[in-house]
């Protein structure tokens, strides 16, 4: 079984969020970056798992500059037996999904993996765009993925329940909580990724009709007021006349 998985690097969960003086673009300086939470528990991991029980081998794919490598060779030390980084610096999930798509088109991968969303822009965009670049069956938020032989049972939170589906290989899964458990890289996988292949690739030319021009900061959130239960007048004058609607 041939399996890509898509990876990206997003800021810490901690990391203090904050844009350049004119808005145009996220301010990077002093943030310390990671991989994607979605991307490295569930989708890779899953594919790993997929990998020891059949056999197969796991390619990871980001797009990105240099200062990617250090998250793509993480991918490489938990397990993964090669990487491809699409040299660029993306703007808009459109054009990530297009690069994705037009590399792993003559490649015949049996799975795409995605994570359900990356945690900086919570999209949900990229696996889904690319699906539909490559004309391929796509499931998202799975929770759960069962395979015997190319027939793949696939489980999904849906609102009120859970929706079960069966799908032939290739498909392109985006891949929730619940898929896999995190694996920590032991030394032995630090050392081997050193010597795993990691292969820059140039973009392929695309005009980017969604780039991103303007990024603000929410207003920031005011005081709470407490209203004493018993004073049911109170909160019916601030509910008519101080509360907003978000």
């Amino acid at each position: 079984m041939k399996i890509l998985v898509c990876i990206s690097k997003t800021p810490e969960t901690t990391a203090k969020i904050s844009f350049t003086d004119d808005g145009s673009a996220f301010n990077s300086s002093g943030v310390n970056y990671i991989m994607n939470p979605y991307d490295e528990w569930y989708a890779l991991v899953r594919a790993l798992e997929l990998k020891e029980a059949q056999g197969g081998t796991v390619t990871i794919i980001n797009v990105g500059p240099a200062t990617n490598d250090t998250v793509i060779r993480k991918g490489l030390a938990i397990g993964a037996d090669d990487a491809v980084r699409i040299n660029s610096e993306p703007k808009s999930a459109l054009y990530i999904a297009k690069q994705i798509a037009e590399y792993a088109r003559p490649e015949n991968f049996d799975l795409l993996f995605c994570g359900k969303e990356s945690i900086d822009y919570n999209g949900s965009e990229v696996a889904a765009m690319v699906a539909e670049f490559l004309d391929l069956p796509f499931i998202s938020n799975a929770n759960n993925l069962k395979m015997e032989g190319n027939l793949a049972t696939v489980a999904r939170d849906i609102e009120g329940g859970e929706e079960i589906v069966e799908v032939a290989t290739p498909f392109v899964l985006s891949a929730a909580k619940g898929m896999a458990e995190q694996r920590i890289p032991n030394m032995r996988g630090i050392m081997m990724a050193k010597r795993k292949p990691l292969k820059v690739v140039e973009a392929v030319p695309f005009e980017d009709p969604a780039v991103p021009v303007h990024f603000e900061l929410p207003p920031p959130k005011e005081g709470v007021k407490l209203v004493d239960p018993e004073n049911m007048d109170e909160l019916v004058r601030l509910l008519h006349e101080e509360a907003k609607v978000i």
